[in-house]
């Protein structure tokens, strides 16, 4: 059998978080784990990946891409399961409605305090961690955690969040600017201190170059 299990990633409060639901059936009942489910006679996977994660978080039209293929015999008791993994990234935890989905209770977990995950799962969450850190120092792939308008310092909180570690603010601003893939808005952030300024991605899809 083929199943599709899928990563979701975001940022919220300072943390990078994903989403886990709790299955309800089997011997992983009670445990978390990833959403997906079995692909359809058929269908193809990356369209069972949507449909998956839409009935299990009511999400449509995020930002998905295949990671790897999981086929260890035993990595489901049950039967031989292999599992494509997938990887979804959105703005918004708020986004999605954090209660039950097609496989049981679901919610956000921060990343680096993950219960213990069912099947293989946990090699799932470290294969995806480490794309999305790839694919921050070499891609655009912000845009799809981000707002649509946003200020410098918060995307440079979410490079050090997702990264874990401090970045080189004068450095990162100039190279950053320099590549031409930010559009410095017209207004401006109001608040109690002085105006920031805001900016949006010139482009709302994938682009590959060297971030960092």
């Amino acid at each position: 059998m083929v199943a599709v299990d899928t990563v979701l990633f975001a940022v919220a409060d300072g943390r990078l978080r994903t989403y886990l639901v709790e299955l309800q059936h089997g011997q992983a009942r009670g445990k978390w784990a990833f959403p997906g489910g079995l692909v359809k006679v058929g269908e193809l996977l990356d369209r069972a990946a949507r449909r998956q994660l839409h009935e299990s978080t009511g999400l449509s039209g995020t930002y998905l891409e295949q990671l790897f293929t999981f086929g260890d015999p035993s990595r489901d008791p049950r039967a031989h399961v292999v599992s494509v993994a997938y990887m979804a990234l959105i703005r918004d935890p708020n986004l999605l409605h954090s209660g039950n989905g097609k496989s049981g209770p679901g919610r956000w977990h921060e990343v680096a305090k993950m219960p213990p995950l069912a099947y293989d799962h946990a090699d799932m969450a470290v294969y995806a961690l480490k794309r999305l850190k790839s694919k921050l120092e070499y891609s655009n792939i912000a845009y799809a955690l981000l707002p649509k308008e946003f200020t410098f310092a918060e995307l440079e909180e979410l490079y050090a969040t997702v990264l874990g570690r401090p970045i080189d603010r004068r450095n990162f601003r100039r190279r950053i600017m320099a590549m031409g893939l930010l559009r410095r808005l017209s207004h401006a952030r109001r608040g109690a201190h002085r105006p920031a300024s805001l900016y949006s991605f010139a482009s709302q899809s994938l682009r590959f170059i060297e971030m960092l």
